[in-house]
């Protein structure tokens, strides 16, 4: 038995991290499964009634060693990966995923679930227990539970074959991210680039024992170099490289991946007895139907893409005025944009920087969920860490009472994916009576401290920050009873509304004005700078929007038909970009083969959930802006109705319980500029 496989015994139950060896996960999750069969063993052996106590509510609580060690495990191979951590990941995914089919493919458990659901007229639930109820049954019925036997065998090798697939395809855009370097000798290479942007290259070369400046796929080294550097040339080697990932032709291209992964999943949901891959996800989704994914985007765009098309047709002729540029290429588009930005609104992110350096803007968040939920912060250092970058803290509320551990990585490394995403160590849940609190994390990739200055954020960074601390808002305050409807365990077009409504709050002046100082001299951000930020929330905003919905359609064109006949992923991609596409396609480049959220993350038939879910939060914050943003009524409303009820109920029940009201879309396009 590893220590992996006993109650840990540390601060707040936190996980071990300096006493796990990489040696003990691959025992651990053997002996894990194991003792999570017998669990399951032990309720389908029962001589009792099947009883929604002996029976769901069993189910639920079962495996609880085993999920804490696969979110150990997981999230460290997000955050802090090796080689032998992707071997192992190799090895234990299809032991899950054969685990997984072993209780939603065992018969005589589904029966027992099937006799509960059956009988729940007369069994005097609560909603909670409905729901779970109803998420257990379903969770049988739409993962193959009344499939032949041949059938069930042919849904274990799918999903085998997924689960390598799919941590393959990561593995590749982690390999290509590491592997380019644009090594700089000559400093008018870097003309435009900040100092800070410069210092950090110059660091990072040092680092590595190199001469000059290095510039990488990592977003706060390739961020400014595209925002900023003057050199087109350079500009577009760096803007090919970082959309040519997994679209080399060689070891790491993970064009058959796409293909492989897009036709499994179609073929897994028509075994279900689903049209396809969308039509299986989304019947529990608040969209429901590909159709109305489809239409939803579809509107949005035909509000958004006249605004688009004149916003490019502006940033051309801006263009070509200033440097007799005739097209504009892909790699333009930051440089030109925050020139105009620049000329429009006299901002630029070199001008904010100073005002938000990371553990101000830390603080402000903190103090954003003090003033709204009644929580407070305290950063200690009696936690284990998995590497010294992570900062840790004790979140207790306004009684002393413990509500959450926060673990928190802000910066990047080799062993890093890209990006930014919340995750937890620990769920929350009430079992025995006691009522265990979560142990949540958020992970982000933004500049590093170098020797002259502390680590400042963009703009940018700052809402990237506070739309991760809104996720981990959704798991720090969760109360409910059962672990697998517990914090962001809700449908996944719900999921965005606690990440994106507080975003919102960093464009107001009465938030700004708590931690937006500078970092010398310590003087609050001049109203100016505010007026502009908040003049320039919109700018670009159709091509924005028409971004996002270019992610979506292109989402729903690989899982919302039967892509059995697809074989080119370039060609093909193309072609469902069509109606959304303002650039020249760049021909070495494929957005498909690096497209983690959907092709290795949780989002497939789901990336359009971001601008669903901006309907949701546009909607919410005018609720807060009419009472005052920090008005403790809207706010534990929106703690009790939203933030803390996890997925216990339908999401639009929820919704209706905090506001009132169905959302309207009309909040959105009014915040876009998009209608007044």
């Amino acid at each position: 038995m590893t220590i992996l496989n006993k109650p840990f015994t540390t601060l707040y139950k936190t996980a071990p991290f300096s006493e796990i060896k990489t040696k003990n996960y691959l025992p651990a999750f053997k002996a894990g499964i194991e003792r999570a069969k017998s669990e399951i063993d032990a309720i389908v052996n029962s001589n009792d009634k099947p009883s929604f106590k002996n029976t769901v509510e069993a189910l639920d609580y079962s495996g609880e060693e085993l999920d804490r060690l696969s979110s150990i495990f997981f999230n460290l191979n997000s955050a802090e990966t090796n080689d032998a951590i992707q071997k192992i990941a190799q090895e234990v995914s299809p032991l899950l995923s054969e685990f997984s089919n072993d209780i939603t493919l065992n018969k005589d458990l589904f029966k027992r679930v099937k006799s509960v659901y059956d009988s729940k007229a007369d069994l005097n639930l609560t909603t909670e227990q409905e729901t779970l109820l109803s998420k257990k049954y379903k969770g049988f019925s739409r993962n193959g539970a009344n499939l032949a036997e041949d059938k069930k065998k042919e849904l274990r090798a799918i999903d085998k074959e997924l689960s390598h697939l799919k941590l393959t395809f990561g593995e590749h855009i982690l390999a290509e991210t590491n592997k380019f370097e644009m090594h700089l000798t000559d400093e008018s290479d870097l003309s435009g680039l900040p100092e800070g942007a410069k210092e950090a290259a110059k660091q990072l070369a040092e680092s590595k024992d190199k001469e000059g400046w290095l510039i990488t796929l990592d977003y706060p080294s390739y961020i400014p170099f595209m925002t900023y550097a003057d050199s087109r040339k350079l500009r577009e080697k760096l803007s090919k490289a970082f959309g040519s990932k997994g679209f080399n032709n060689d070891e790491l291209d993970n064009k058959d991946n796409v293909l492989k992964i897009a036709k499994l999943r179609c073929k897994r949901a028509q075994l279900l007895g689903y049209k396809t891959h969308a039509h299986f996800v989304l019947e529990e989704r608040m969209a429901q139907t590909p159709e109305k994914v489809t239409t939803f985007l579809n509107e949005l765009l035909e509000k958004a893409k006249p605004a688009a098309v004149q916003e490019f047709a502006t940033l051309e002729a801006f263009a070509k005025d200033l440097d007799s540029i005739d097209h504009l290429q892909k790699w333009d588009s930051g440089y030109y944009s925050e020139k105009l930005k620049q000329k429009l609104f006299s901002l630029d992110d070199e001008q904010l920087k100073p005002y938000f350096k990371l553990e101000n803007v830390i603080a402000g968040a903190f103090t954003v969920a003090e003033k709204l939920f009644g929580l407070q912060f305290k950063e200690i250092n009696t936690i284990d860490k998995y590497h010294d970058d992570v900062l840790t803290y004790e979140i207790k509320d306004h009684n002393g009472q413990l509500v959450s551990i926060f673990y928190a990585d802000f910066f990047p490394r080799a062993g890093k994916r890209n990006g930014a995403w919340m995750t937890s160590y620990k769920p929350q849940m009430i079992k025995n009576g006691i009522n265990e609190r979560p142990h949540v994390s958020i992970v982000c990739n933004f500049t590093k401290p170098t020797k002259s200055k502390p680590s400042l954020l963009t703009f940018n960074e700052v809402t990237t920050l506070f739309h991760e601390f809104g996720h981990a808002l959704h798991g720090i305050l969760a109360n409910t009873t059962y672990p697998s409807l517990s914090g962001t365990s809700v449908f996944w077009d719900f999921v965005e509304l606690p990440s994106q409504i507080l975003e919102n709050w960093c464009y107001e002046e009465e938030t700004l004005k708590l931690f937006a100082t500078h970092y010398e001299t310590g003087a609050v951000i001049p109203m100016e700078l505010i007026e502009k930020i908040k003049s320039s929330s919109t700018f670009h905003e159709g091509m924005q929007t028409l971004r996002q919905i270019s992610f979506g359609l292109l989402d729903m064109s690989w899982h919302g038909v039967d892509p059995s006949e697809i074989n080119d992923v370039k060609a093909y991609e193309v072609a469902s970009f069509g109606d959304t596409s303002l650039y020249p396609d760049v021909a070495e480049n494929c957005m498909s083969t690096s497209f983690a959220h959907i092709f290795q993350g949780g989002y497939s038939s789901g990336y359009y959930s971001y601008k669903w879910a901006e309907v949701l939060d546009a909607d919410a914050f005018e609720y807060f802006k009419e009472e005052g943003i920090f008005n403790k009524e809207v706010a534990n409303k929106f703690k009790a109705f939203v933030l803390s009820q996890g997925g216990t109920e339908n999401p639009m029940t929820l919704y209706k319980k905090f506001r009132g009201q169905e959302p309207k879309p009309e909040a959105l396009l009014r915040r876009a500029g998009l209608i007044k």
